[in-house]
């Protein structure tokens, strides 16, 4: 295999970080990962790299403002009045509020951006993210274990250089959080293969194609359980290599999660680290710009083989490696083969068995034949720096001292503007049930959410918890301005002419102005009711 220069990033905290006592996600595999990797000699190999972390202005590229600023506050003694009893932005059981969540956030987003920019510049062929992957999370909540999506800010990065993106996703569930960002536009094609059923997320339908102009551009292929390397081959080539043909990425994105391994402990497919590894194999033949992230994967060891060896096959060098496992800090893990290896279970592939593999493989191929070419962007200018660093924003304190120094007041003040609507303190909003608005002014619906742990349907009441309203009503407010009297009139407050003379020089004589609809308590007067 032809060499590629290969950038891995890895940062030591991110292994020390816990989302709790007896919780699946285990952030210490990356360490195992790591350590194994370095066993294994890969690190000379590579271009070895500390991400930079991701700063809260960098990851409200795609969350809200204020989502960012309360994983940035919360800690797990607040966590239950800044969730509103767990109503908003955390809910369930799946996203603890742990320890250092936003520090494990910004650990796992910087690294995905920096592996984008990598990229983006040409420094690198192929980059790694192990921490990265993280595909559930929404706009404004957490979900499935993911609290920050690293996968939509990198590829929003490389759509700054790129005019189009592949993203594909091998992880057991569907990748519903990057689907969701881009299904309304063609510069980003989401592929996802995924159990579809009762099971978590519960979305991904092969009617689910897109919208707008990103109608067709969102693939997905639901598969039953037991899928082997044999049969999620023959659905993985064909449907890969029709894509690379149609839509001509500029670069990849693949999505790596371990939890479609056999014996995983919240999946249910039946592949191999090698049949897992072909994904990887297959896509860097293609000779186009790829990103390997990291994603689900619940059993440790097997998650720290397949991500060692899946490295071993960014750097094209997996058959020279020894199946048995060199020593290294976590080799008792291992036992007790101790060998580079993830051996398939006796499951049954009801894929086969029903024939729908072939039924899914062919409404997929029919769906991309309806595309008519690559789509095109235009022509435009991408800035270097960011708008923020071209006005001097984010100048960073080394440099700020160098120029003169920006004093604790000016970055105070940098910090109070950012976060300036702090719509998450205590006392709840007045929004509707049925629609709610952020920051960005867009609206969203209430919908159900499944559970990553049971694969059952949670309904959170939004109303349980809050408090009385702030009187900050965004876009709902009942106030008029009326044409006639040229003022501003409550919604339901009643124009003058009927009122009773008497009552009306009462009134005039106590207050000195007149206040339509005769006696009017001041609640009344506030809701716009009238007597």
């Amino acid at each position: 295999m032809s060499k590629r220069r290969v950038a891995y990033y890895y940062d030591g905290d991110t292994g020390s970080y816990t989302y709790g006592l007896g919780h699946p996600m285990k952030p210490h595999r990356m360490r195992v990962t790591h350590d194994l990797v370095s066993a294994y000699g890969m690190l000379d190999k590579m271009h070895v790299l500390r991400p930079k972390r991701a700063t809260p202005e960098a990851m409200t590229a795609f969350h809200t403002d204020e989502y960012i600023n309360f994983l940035n506050r919360v800690t797990p003694e607040t966590a239950e009045e800044l969730t509103y009893h767990g109503t908003r932005f955390l809910m369930g059981e799946d996203n603890p509020a742990f320890e250092g969540v936003f520090e494990f956030c910004s650990i796992s987003a910087g690294g995905s951006i920096s592996a984008a920019q990598r990229i983006s510049s040409g420094a690198a062929d192929i980059s790694i993210n192990w921490a990265g992957g993280l595909h559930h999370a929404k706009k404004r909540e957490a979900s499935g274990f993911c609290y920050i999506n690293d996968i939509v800010l990198g590829i929003l990065e490389l759509l700054r250089t790129y005019p189009r993106v592949l993203y594909i996703d091998i992880d057991c569930h569907h990748g519903d959080g990057v689907e969701e960002a881009f299904y309304t536009t063609d510069r980003v094609m989401t592929c996802s293969f995924h159990k579809f059923g009762e099971y978590f997320p519960g979305t991904g339908t092969q009617e689910d194609r897109g919208r707008g102009k990103g109608r067709n551009y969102t693939v997905n292929i639901p598969l039953k359980d037991g899928i082997t390397d044999e049969a999620f081959k023959r659905v993985f080539e064909p449907i890969i290599n029709k894509i690379m043909e149609i839509y001509r990425p500029g670069a990849v994105i693949l999505q790596c999660g371990a939890d479609s391994l056999a014996g995983d402990k919240l999946g249910c497919f039946n592949l191999t680290m090698n049949g897992h590894a072909h994904c990887v194999q297959y896509l860097r033949a293609f000779n186009v710009p790829l990103i390997l992230l990291g994603g689900g994967g619940y059993t440790v060891k097997n998650v720290a083989r397949t991500w060692t060896y899946e490295t071993a096959c960014a750097l094209g060098i997996q058959d020279d490696i020894d199946p048995n496992l060199p020593w290294n800090e976590y080799f008792e893990w291992f036992g007790p083969r101790y060998r580079l290896e993830v051996p398939e279970n006796n499951m049954d592939d009801l894929n086969v068995r029903d024939g729908s593999l072939d039924k899914v493989r062919a409404t997929a191929l029919q769906q991309l034949s309806q595309l008519p070419c690559a789509p095109s962007v235009g022509m435009h200018e991408v800035p270097r720096e960011s708008l923020g660093r071209h006005l001097g924003l984010d100048i960073a304190e080394e440099d700020a001292d160098e120029d003169g120094g920006t004093d604790d007041l000016d970055r105070r003040l940098a910090q109070h503007s950012r976060f300036v609507y702090k719509l998450q303190e205590p006392g709840g909003s007045d929004e509707s049930d049925d629609e709610r608005y952020d920051s960005d002014g867009s609206s969203y619906r209430r919908r159900k959410r499944m559970s990553i742990l049971s694969n059952r349907v949670v309904n959170v009441d939004p109303d349980i918890g809050r408090g009385p309203p702030r009187g900050r009503r965004f876009f709902k407010s009942a106030v008029r301005w009326d044409e006639t009297y040229g003022r501003v009139r409550l919604g339901k407050e009643p124009v003058l002419g009927s009122l009773n003379g008497s009552r009306l020089g009462g009134m005039m004589d106590a207050t000195g102005r007149s206040t339509p609809g005769g006696d009017v308590t001041m609640e009344e007067w506030e809701d716009g009711t009238s007597v």
